[in-house]
């Protein structure tokens, strides 16, 4: 079996008006979808970022793997490896709040989305969902958490009607941003992205969603915008209302302070991003829990390793999400299914996008009970919609948009804003 064609096609898609600690979402998400077809007609999917550099990348590794055997994952890597190898080092841009796309990853994320899509075909060829590649299913149902959001009702320049959900800045709206995802996705646990507001005001809505849930998994996530001295103070106001504390203060070192001053298990994917940091964060006991994320991690099966290695050294392990569509999904839930000792139910930006613009068959996949669910289909188990990958690209063409830049955006609201971390 031999590839003959590979295409990489860039998309957007509208992504709303959501607060964070570098600024607010830009009012469209990229991304890029990977078909790869073989001479003995399957197809394998991918679906990985869509900024202007990996989009490079991309683009210079697809031509030059027609001829290259699908199974052949050395030689894919060896081949993003050439690539990458042979450019001028690229921007570190949007690095500050999502190290994954940091120019050290190159070769991680590249690999990544075609290992996606060589897995699936190889999957398809045999048959065989996905998961059987990895081992096979230790579970069929994939737990994921609701992931809520400080919001704005509408982007500022208003290029499309506003969402569904409404403004979510008081702890009320927080709440009642819960009830609905809850509501529609049956989640058990719930995440609320911190690190945009006051922090007592961002505690406090913690403390009216452990009210309204008494009994779900809470998490807070101030990406690293809090100092040390404000993430102990914040700890000794949440007190045991956590499930886990995710990178409330930026670095190993900050993480190993504030886990030996508070005692609290602390859940990072901002300052363990690759095998080395890893290796340090063990050093140190800097966290407790690795939120994997298998597109800069190196793939599906270097997810596998890091779950392992997690495992050998006690430490939890769960998920990590950007703005994604259902390919990626289905991508996360086979690992997801396979690695025997994923500890926490993952993060997924999956409800915040709009039922109208998936690009597989079919439309948005369904999420029961809080879960996914692995089915017994070839490969993923998914189609891309021909006609919805179109419409997507033509957003992406029209959109202007090819980095993202939370910054900037912000900027259109508060002209005067700065890149400060921490900033509380």
């Amino acid at each position: 079996m031999k590839i003959t064609r590979v295409t990489v096609t860039p998309i957007a898609f509208k992504d709303g008006p959501l607060l964070n600690a570098s600024g607010i979402h830009e009012p469209y998400a990229l991304r890029s979808i990977i078909e790869i077809e073989t001479d003995n007609g399957y197809i394998g999917l991918g679906e990985s970022y869509g900024d202007a550099p990996a989009l490079k990348i991309l683009d210079l590794v697809k031509e030059r793997l027609v001829g290259l055997d699908p199974f052949n994952l050395n030689g894919l890597r060896a081949i993003v490896r050439g690539v990458v190898a042979a450019m001028a080092p690229a921007s570190n841009a949007g690095a500050e709040l999502a190290p994954g796309s940091h120019a050290s990853k190159a070769v991680s994320n590249a690999y990544s989305a075609f290992e996606v899509a060589c897995l699936d075909a190889q999957a398809r060829y045999l048959n065989v969902p996905l998961v059987d590649l990895l081992g096979g299913a230790v579970r069929k149902e994939i737990p994921f958490s609701a992931y809520l959001f400080f919001k704005y009702a509408q982007h500022i320049d208003s290029p499309y009607a506003p969402d569904a959900w409404g403004e979510a800045l008081s702890e009320e709206q927080i709440v009642a941003q819960a009830r609905k995802m809850i509501e529609e996705n049956g989640f058990q646990s719930i995440k609320l992205k911190a690190g945009a507001l006051a922090p007592e005001h961002e505690v406090a809505c913690i403390k009216a969603l452990r009210k309204a849930f008494p009994d779900a998994p809470l998490r807070i996530d101030p990406n690293g915008n809090w100092s040390l001295q404000t993430a102990i103070r914040m700890a000794e106001l949440l007190g045991d209302d956590l499930q886990y504390y995710e990178d409330p203060t930026p670095g190993l070192e900050g993480m190993a302070e504030l886990h030996r001053r508070t005692g609290l298990p602390l859940a990072t994917n901002m300052v363990v991003t690759d095998f080395d940091e890893l290796r340090r964060s063990v050093a140190l006991d800097s966290v407790q829990i690795v939120l994997a994320d298998h597109h800069y991690w190196g793939g599906l099966r270097d997810t596998q390793q890091l779950a392992k290695m997690c495992d050998v050294f006690g430490l939890g392990v769960s998920m990590h999400s950007n703005s994604h569509l259902g390919i990626s999904l289905m991508a996360m839930s086979h690992v997801a299914a396979a690695v025997e000792n994923l500890s926490y139910a993952c993060d997924t930006h999956y409800p915040w996008q709009e039922p109208d613009e998936e690009v597989i068959q079919g439309g948005k996949l369904p999420i029961r009970n809080g879960c996914v669910q692995i089915t017994d289909a070839p490969g993923l188990g998914v189609e891309v919609d021909q006609d919805q990958l179109r419409k997507l690209h033509q957003l992406y063409l029209e959109c202007g948009i090819r980095q993202r830049d939370d910054v900037g955006q912000m900027r259109k609201y508060q002209p005067d804003w700065k890149t400060v971390k921490p900033r509380f």
